[in-house]
C-alpha cells in the first residue's frame, strides 16, 4: 500500500485532550480577556482624559478611584461566586434554567444589597482620606469626582453577575459585544461633558461612566431577552422573589473571594495613599503606571475567569483528568502572556506613560522619568501577578476559597505592605520602596496557590477537598 492510501484509510489525526482543552481554553477566554480589557477601558480612558486635565485631576482621580476599585473589588468577589456555582450545575447535567435563573436572580439580589451599602461609605470619600496626610486641594477634588462615580456601583455588580452566568454557560458573546460597545462610547461621553459645552471637567469624566455603564447593563438584558438559546433560562423572571437559601450559598463560596480581592486591592489603594504622602508628583505617576498594570493584568484575568468555568464544569462532571488538564493549560498560558507583557512594559515604557500622560499636561515633564522607574518595578511582579489570578481562579472551580483567602492575606498584608513600608521609608527608596513589596508580596501568593492548586488536583480524591 503506498502512503496516499494509508493516510487515506486512517484519517485526519485526531486531537489530544490537552490540544482540546488549550482550544476550549483560548477560545473561552479570549471574549473574557476582550471583555476585561473593554471594562477595564472604562477606567484607563478615564484617566486618559483626567490627564488631558493635568496631574492635580489625575491625583485626585487616582485617589477616588482606588478607594472606588477597592470596594467594588470586593463587590465582584463575592458576585463572582455565581460563575462557578452555575459551571458545577452545567458540568454536572443540572444546568436546567431553574437552577441557572434562582443563582442568578440570587446573584442580583447580592449585588444590589453590596451596592446599598457600599454607595453612601463612598459618598464621604473626602472624609475618609482626609486624615491621610493627602494634598487638601486634591482631596476636594476626589470628593466631587466620587459622588458622581458612586453611582456607576450597582449596574457595574449586576453587568458581572450576568457575565459570570453566562460565561459558565459557555456564552460569552453578549456581553463582550456591549463592552465592546460601551468603550468608545464612554470615551465620547466622558470627552463632550468633560471639554465640551459642559465643561464639567473631572466630574463629567465620572458622569459618562455611570451613564455608559447604565446603557450597557439595560442592552445586555435585551439582548439575553431576545437570544432564543438564553431566553429559556428566563433569568429575570420572578426577580423580586428574595431566595434566602441560594443566596447564603453564594455568600459562603463568595465571600472568601470577596476578602482575597480586597485584600489585593487594598494593597494598592495602602500604595496609592502612601505615595500621595511623597506629594503629587510620585502620585500622578503611580496613577500612570498603576494603569498599565492593570491594563495588562486583564488578560491573565480573563484566562482566570475562563479556569474557573473550565475547571467547575470539570469538578461538576467528576473528570479528575481533564481537571487537571484545564488547570496546567490555564496557568501556562497565564504565565507566557505576562511574560510577554513585562517584557513590553521594559522595553517600551516611555511609548506606555504616553498613552496615559500628555506631555503637554501641566506637571507631565515631573512626572514621566517617576513613572518610568516605577514602570521597571511593575514588570517584575507581573508574571506573579498574572499566576497568582489564574491559580485564584482554577481554585474557584474547585470552589475551594478559604485557605487562597489565607494565604492572600498573608502574602499581601503580612509581607508585601511591612516590606513596602520600611524599604520606602527605613530605607529610603520612597515609592520605589512601596512598588518592591508588591513584586514580593504577589510573589510569595502566587507560589502558594500554586504549591495549593497543585496539591488538590493531584489528591486522590480532589473533590472532596474544595470544602477546606
Amino acid at each position: 500500500m503506498n502512503r496516499t492510501s494509508g493516510l487515506a484509510a486512517t484519517g485526519p489525526r485526531r486531537a489530544t485532550p490537552w490540544q482540546d482543552e488549550v482550544r476550549a481554553t483560548l477560545t473561552l477566554s479570549a471574549p473574557l480577556v476582550l471583555i476585561n480589557l473593554a471594562q477595564h477601558g472604562l477606567i484607563a480612558s478615564n484617566a486618559v482624559l483626567l490627564g488631558r486635565l493635568g496631574a492635580e485631576p489625575v491625583a485626585a482621580g487616582a485617589l477616588a478611584t482606588s478607594l472606588y476599585l477597592l470596594l467594588y473589588i470586593g463587590g465582584i468577589g463575592l458576585t463572582s461566586a455565581v460563575a462557578p456555582l452555575v459551571a458545577a450545575a452545567a458540568g454536572g447535567g443540572r444546568s436546567d434554567a431553574g437552577a441557572v435563573r434562582g443563582i442568578v436572580r440570587a446573584g442580583l439580589w447580592l449585588g444590589l444589597l453590596l451596592a446599598a451599602g457600599l454607595m453612601p461609605l463612598l459618598w464621604h470619600t473626602e472624609s475618609l482620606l482626609a486624615p491621610l496626610g493627602q494634598d487638601p486641594a486634591v482631596l476636594r477634588e476626589a470628593g466631587a469626582y466620587m459622588r458622581v462615580l458612586q453611582w456607576w456601583m450597582l449596574p457595574a455588580l449586576a453587568f458581572m453577575v450576568l457575565k459570570g452566568a453566562l460565561a459558565a454557560l459557555q456564552r460569552p458573546g453578549p456581553p463582550l459585544a456591549v463592552s465592546l460597545a460601551a468603550l468608545p462610547l464612554n470615551i465620547g461621553l466622558g470627552a463632550f461633558l468633560a471639554f465640551g459645552p459642559p465643561e464639567l471637567g473631572l466630574v463629567g469624566v465620572a458622569l459618562a461612566t455611570v451613564l455608559t455603564e447604565s446603557l450597557a447593563l439595560a442592552a445586555l438584558v435585551i439582548v439575553i431577552g431576545r437570544d432564543p438559546a438564553l431566553r429559556r433560562h428566563r433569568m429575570f423572571a420572578g426577580l423580586w422573589r428574595f431566595d434566602s437559601e441560594t443566596l447564603g450559598r453564594l455568600v459562603r463560596l463568595g465571600a472568601p473571594m470577596g476578602v482575597a480581592g480586597v485584600a489585593e486591592a487594598g494593597l494598592f489603594e495602602a500604595a496609592t495613599v502612601a505615595m500621595g504622602t511623597f506629594g503629587t508628583v510620585p502620585l500622578a505617576a503611580h496613577a500612570v503606571t498603576l494603569q498599565i498594570a492593570a491594563t495588562c493584568f486583564m488578560v491573565p484575568n480573563g484566562i482566570g475567569q475562563a479556569a474557573t468555568v473550565r475547571v467547575g464544569r470539570t469538578f461538576g462532571a467528576g473528570d479528575r483528568d481533564g481537571l487537571r488538564r484545564a488547570g496546567a493549560v490555564a496557568l501556562g498560558l497565564g504565565f507566557g502572556v505576562m511574560v510577554a507583557c513585562a517584557l513590553l512594559q521594559l522595553g517600551m515604557p516611555g511609548t506606555l506613560i504616553g498613552l496615559f500622560l500628555d506631555a503637554e499636561a501641566p506637571g507631565a515633564a515631573a512626572v514621566r522619568p517617576v513613572a518610568i522607574g516605577l514602570l521597571a518595578f511593575s514588570a517584575l511582579f507581573a508574571v506573579s501577578d498574572g499566576v497568582q489570578s489564574v491559580a485564584l481562579g482554577a481554585l474557584r472551580g474547585l470552589q475551594d476559597t478559604r485557605v487562597p483567602m489565607l494565604i492572600a492575606l498573608a502574602g499581601y498584608w503580612g509581607l508585601g505592605v511591612p516590606l513596602g513600608a520600611s524599604l520606602a521609608w527605613g530605607a529610603g527608596w520612597g515609592g520605589q520602596g512601596i512598588w518592591a513589596g508588591f513584586c514580593a508580596g504577589l510573589l510569595a501568593v502566587s507560589l502558594l496557590l500554586v504549591a495549593r492548586w497543585l496539591r488538590l488536583s493531584r489528591a486522590p480524591r480532589p473533590f472532596g477537598a474544595a470544602s477546606g
